[in-house]
């Protein structure tokens, strides 16, 4: 078994240039990047990710497709065209993952077949099409005493019971939602196939932490992996949007140091 690559995702430096990502990544010492498809242009273009995976040495292993609310206009409205692209964007760059989210609840025609659409689709590529696990949105009720959970995911936010062949296991995702990832993971056996190393302390909000700064058992689920007979990647995603250029360097070069540390042999 290999040992799995620790990538760093592009939106851990955002807003810095895509570019700026690989260097932090080749200067840091990560494995790999996972690429968001953004509206920025060389997110989506092959032959500019291969120049700069060559030029810094740093291969894109991983996909995200740009199924975000903040992504909904990245290469039109055609729901399975977004994913179609992204798969095709990986096998031209070499990724090993393409990361998609659920449909939204008002995508009911997209909704209905996702579960067999995914499925058709992985049936025609070696790429992994992962299915990120989400959460329910709150909303405080109108009279403001209690909060409601709205459920914004179709067939559903947790892909747990779901049939998909493979998944991604979103540490952030898993807190907001109060679920505890390490069960998680369990649960999902070899079905989990990637996995978006972060933290939570269960907030409300999608915090998205540096990896042990919150309440997810990041360290055990890490030293888990080799039991579970985990064959994918690890992806740090962490929120660095409001830090400067030297706080954020710390927050991902902490973020590697910890999956490095609790990472165990998988001789």
């Amino acid at each position: 078994m290999r040992v799995p690559p620790i990538l760093l995702s592009t939106s851990s430096c955002y807003p810095a240039s895509t570019e700026s990502a690989f260097a932090d990544a080749a200067r840091l010492g990560y494995d790999g990047l996972e690429v968001m498809v953004w509206k920025w242009p060389e997110t989506r273009d092959p032959d500019v990710l291969t120049r700069l995976a060559e030029s810094y040495g740093v291969p894109v292993l991983a996909i995200h497709s740009p199924t975000l609310l903040l992504t909904q206009r990245v290469w039109g409205s055609d729901a399975w065209g977004k994913i179609d692209r992204s798969v095709e964007l990986a096998e031209a760059v070499g990724a090993e993952v393409v990361v998609v989210h659920p449909p939204f609840r008002w995508q009911r025609d997209y909704a209905s077949g996702f579960v067999e659409g995914i499925a058709r689709r992985q049936a025609a590529t070696d790429v992994r099409i992962t299915v990120e696990n989400m959460f329910p949105w709150k909303a405080r009720a109108k009279d403001g005493s209690r909060t409601k959970e709205r459920h914004a995911y179709l067939p559903h936010w947790n892909p747990v019971d779901l049939d998909y062949e493979h998944v991604t296991l979103d540490l952030s995702h898993a807190g907001i939602a109060g679920q505890d990832s390490l069960g998680l993971a369990h649960r999902l056996g070899p079905r989990l196939a990637h996995i978006h190393l972060t933290d939570s302390t269960g907030s409300n909000r999608d915090e998205h932490l540096t990896p042990g700064r919150g309440s997810q058992p990041c360290a055990e689920l890490l030293q888990a992996l080799p039991e579970l007979g985990y064959t994918g990647s690890i992806a740090v995603e962490v929120t660095t949007r409001k830090m400067n250029a030297e706080d954020r360097e710390a927050a991902l070069a902490e973020s590697l140091a910890f999956a490095r540390e609790h990472l165990p042999s998988f001789d």
